[in-house]
């Protein structure tokens, strides 16, 4: 079984590995890969978007474990989610928000079950003594129904897909910006029908209109921003070799106007 890990500890400190050493002792067969452990500390979004750009590109069943937490410790819930493909694990905070409403069918489980957490139980540190050995149980074959019970509501984010506001018209935001400043909207290509996007679309950001439409980077220009479909399916905005959001002043959860044949 593989596992998977994304949370905003960075590699310096003891916790990554402290993780995963939790997980092998439980499950010496483990398969654990990294996503990340650089989210930016205590960015519950940025954690959001990164799972949904990556979860879905590892096999089925495997458990992805997600650790962006600033309420550790606090009246929020643990909790593991069971979809028809997927596993997750982690603090219930929004940071699976996404990946549910992508995936549509999903069942959560309130982490109560202390049987199967390392003891003693820290309250500062979650990730090592509920995610770590819940996924090492969940791993191991041990059903979602018996680390607790089951709940019907998970604490959501902002919905992901893009507002229609009129018959030509979307409104959406800027989900994501990457460390090369490329700006990641909300517009998915299942958002924009065939019909439309051969009528053309105009992207307004930050006072910014931007109708160039490049299929890779090389076909556009340092001093043009252009659009383009990024490899997580969201329409983004790019400047050839600079950062777009530096040159556009714009950040993430700005306002983005879509119009369709503009």
């Amino acid at each position: 079984m593989f596992i998977t890990l994304l949370t905003d500890f960075g590699t310096a400190d003891y916790f990554v590995g402290a993780m995963r050493g939790v997980i092998l002792a439980r499950n010496p067969q483990a398969h654990i890969h990294d996503i990340t452990h650089e989210i930016p500390a205590h960015d519950i979004q940025a954690g959001a978007f990164t799972l949904l750009a990556a979860y879905g590109e590892f096999p089925e069943r495997t458990v992805h474990v997600a650790v962006v937490d600033p309420g550790v410790g606090s009246a929020r819930r643990p909790v593991l989610i069971a979809t028809p493909r997927y596993f997750f694990v982690g603090p219930d905070n929004g940071l699976f928000s996404y990946v549910c409403e992508r995936e549509g069918q999903w069942r959560a489980f309130h982490l109560t079950e202390e049987r199967f957490f390392r003891q003693p139980l820290s309250s500062t540190f979650h990730g090592r003594d509920i995610f770590a050995p819940v996924a090492a149980a969940v791993s191991r074959g041990t059903p979602p129904e018996a680390f607790g019970p089951e709940i019907m509501d998970l604490t959501p984010l902002a919905p992901l897909a893009p507002q229609r506001t009129g018959a030509n018209e979307l409104r959406a935001i800027v989900i994501h910006i990457d460390r090369f400043g490329n700006c990641i909207t909300n517009v998915a290509r299942q958002d924009l029908s065939t019909e439309e996007l051969a009528r053309g679309i105009t992207l307004t950001v930050a006072g910014r209109v931007i109708r160039h439409f490049v299929r890779f980077f090389a076909e556009g220009r340092a001093d043009q921003p252009f659009l383009y479909w990024g490899s997580a399916g969201f329409l983004e905005i790019a400047l050839a070799r600079e950062s777009a959001a530096r040159q556009l002043g714009v950040q993430r959860g700005q306002e983005v106007l879509v119009q369709i044949g503009a």
